[in-house]
């Protein structure tokens, strides 16, 4: 009697959110091992990962045809009203409603529950955004969920690697780092510095070794230590960013970079004499 008409209410609408989600994570998958999906497989598998990581991420492809998704989501019974909440569909006035992800290869994003809360999408040319996110919804906030967390909280290794995509989580993964993590297309949030500080002590920041991915990692360096986190940041010579070293230079090779990394003041002081 206390669980009132609202409240049971957006109960049922994020249990049919999350059904929406599973839904088309499953049809992205299924899209990717058909022949249209010949060219997004084709482009995971030249970045070496193999079929038991594809599955094991639930990887997948968006059809090119742009409304594919949500056509087959309303044969399935789901209001078009639903499935914008889910952050599946647009609508303009030239194109009508048309799918937010076409042509990309699809990244699902879960919970620490193993629930699909949201999607990522790559492009696998030179189209602009390179990713694409879903938006903000009821059951996803960027700023609350992190990439990989789902697998990496049932790691027994004694720190987490925090990445800065996609696909060097799921690079460190296949190699045996089952404790990478990633932010969600933005900075790293304090809520998710103290979602990783119930789950570990120790960091090991492995950012890209650009300029952006030094400054990235910099603020990074602050939001952990506010959480009392023991943090090291890691070099990567000679490559880009931890899923190009390793594919360069294995897996033993990283593991030496991780053992080797240095605590962030030495890295603070490197930063500002290299200026």
């Amino acid at each position: 009697m206390e669980y009132s008409k609202e409240a049971k209410a957006r109960a049922d609408r994020k249990t049919q959110l999350l059904e929406i989600n599973k839904l088309a994570a499953q049809y992205f998958y299924v899209q990717l091992k058909s022949e249209q999906g010949k060219t997004a497989h084709a482009y995971l598998t030249g970045r070496q990962l193999s079929e038991e990581t594809i599955k094991a991420f639930g990887l997948g492809y968006s059809s090119k045809y742009s409304d594919d998704l949500f056509r087959y989501l309303r044969k399935r019974g789901y209001t078009e009203d639903l499935i914008r909440q889910a952050g599946l569909i647009n609508t303009d006035e030239k194109n009508g409603v048309y799918d937010k992800f076409w042509n990309r290869v699809m990244f699902p994003i879960m919970d620490v529950n193993n629930r699909v809360i949201g999607f990522g999408g790559r492009v696998m040319g030179d189209a602009k955004p390179k990713y694409l996110n879903s938006p903000e919804t009821e059951i996803f906030d960027k700023s609350r969920n992190l990439y990989g967390l789902n697998r990496a909280r049932t790691s027994r290794k004694p720190y987490f690697l925090v990445c800065e995509g996609y696909m060097d989580v799921i690079a460190l993964h296949q190699a045996g780092f089952d404790s990478a993590v990633a932010s969600l297309g933005t900075s790293l949030t304090e809520e998710q510095a103290r979602i990783i500080a119930r789950h570990t002590e120790r960091i090991v920041i492995s950012y890209d070794a650009d300029g952006a991915g030094q400054s990235a990692a910099q603020r990074a360096i602050d939001i952990l230590k506010k959480c009392d986190l023991q943090v090291k940041v890691l070099r990567i010579p000679g490559a880009k960013d931890p899923d190009e070293f390793i594919k360069a230079r294995g897996a033993a090779a990283f593991r030496a970079l991780i053992e080797r990394s240095e605590d962030h003041n030495a890295f603070r002081i490197e930063q500002i004499a290299s200026k």
